[in-house]
């Protein structure tokens, strides 16, 4: 792809070369809600004033790509591209980039974009960008086409929502941290996981693993809440110091008020009064995991003992960088299978069956 600088005397030159310097790439879509993911080709724009190009090298596979894919979470745009764990290397830069040069190793996670002037952008929490933040796939960009995501061999998107992949991490295990490592590490430093606190990770998975490795780099004490003991080598491998199955309803009887911070990683409905009786006073119930559909709840859950239930949503660009130099201090990478392309389709059908230690990524080179 080639770059045309655009200046204030150029502007319809430049917008007319823009639709022609577009660039079909390879990639893996969803054309319709359900449809198996298909190999088809999808416009990549060209490399603007701020833009890096990215040749893909990973992407990881999100329960989130299999939920939005099938419609699980409300209407799709088709054709699909998902993917927002992405790791490559700039393959080429805009003439205003200042951030990244040809050759680094980078990342992108869940958005490309947001509004850059609401108070949330203007202090690096663009995830909750009063007016959206622009999604990495399944969503319309701010000339109003639509996005495409990581399975796909090319990206091009702007510096500012571009992070810098450090040395100490291959780039096939970092990329599941652009979303599995970013959703698990906001959580934990907001509510400020650490020495002398107990945290509980609520299922194993893709999510849940990294929730414990960083847990546990974060000096916390960290338990395993599984539905059985199948996990309970790996959970302990990982950092945790204690695993139950919460298939045996005594546990609930006997860890009630031990936990000052749980966080759910299940993307199925939890019965949230009996895991609430599991937090001490002024104890929190954060959720990352987004189940389609609703969850019961009884309010005396949370009276009783000043309890928090709430949310958490990926992080902001810095917050993001920040975690990756944390999990790169510390040696932390995704447990990874790492697969080819064509099996993009039997891998979503073995991550609904939690058949998978713990992220898929796949190889972009096989696209």
């Amino acid at each position: 792809m080639s770059v045309t600088p655009q200046t204030a005397e150029s502007t319809q030159t430049a917008q007319t070369a823009q639709t022609a310097q577009t660039t079909q790439v390879a990639a893996y879509a969803a054309p319709a809600p359900k449809a198996p993911l298909e190999r088809t080709t999808v416009p990549r724009r060209p490399v603007g004033e701020h833009d890096v190009l990215i040749d893909i090298k990973y992407a990881g596979i999100c329960h989130s790509d299999i939920h939005q894919a099938r419609d699980g979470w409300g209407e799709g745009i088709y054709p699909m591209v998902p993917g927002h764990e992405i790791a490559g290397v700039v393959a080429e830069v805009g003439p205003g980039v200042t951030k990244f040069a040809v050759g680094d190793r980078v990342g992108v996670g869940c958005f490309v974009d947001s509004c850059r002037t609401c108070a949330y952008c203007l202090r690096g929490q663009e995830q909750f960008c009063t007016q959206g933040m622009t999604g990495t796939y399944n969503s319309l960009d701010r000339d109003g086409e639509p996005t495409y995501g990581g399975y796909s061999s090319h990206l091009v998107v702007d510096e500012n929502y571009t992070v810098r992949i450090p040395d100490g991490l291959a780039l096939d295990v970092a990329a599941p941290l652009l979303c599995a490592g970013i959703t698990l590490y906001s959580p934990l430093k907001h509510w400020k996981a650490g020495p002398g606190t107990k945290v509980a990770i609520v299922g194993l998975g893709g999510l849940g693993h990294m929730g414990v490795k960083i847990a546990a780099a974060l000096g916390a004490e960290v338990t395993v809440l599984s539905q059985t003991l199948r996990k309970k080598e790996d959970g302990l491998r990982l950092g945790a110091s204690h695993f139950h199955a919460t298939a045996d309803e005594s546990v609930f009887e006997e860890l009630a008020g031990s936990f000052d911070l749980i966080l759910s990683t299940v993307s199925a409905p939890l019965a949230l009064d009996a895991y609430l009786g599991l937090l001490k006073v002024d104890g929190a119930l954060v959720n990352v995991g987004a189940p389609e559909e609703p969850v019961a709840l009884n309010l005396f859950s949370v009276i009783g003992g000043r309890k928090t239930l709430a949310g958490s949503m990926i992080g902001g660009i810095a917050e993001t960088q920040e975690m990756l130099d944390f999990c790169a201090e510390h040696g932390l990478g995704s447990e990874i299978e790492l697969i080819s392309a064509e099996q993009i389709n039997e891998a979503y059908e073995r991550v609904l069956a939690s058949d998978v230690r713990y992220r898929f990524v796949i190889d972009a080179s096989t696209i």
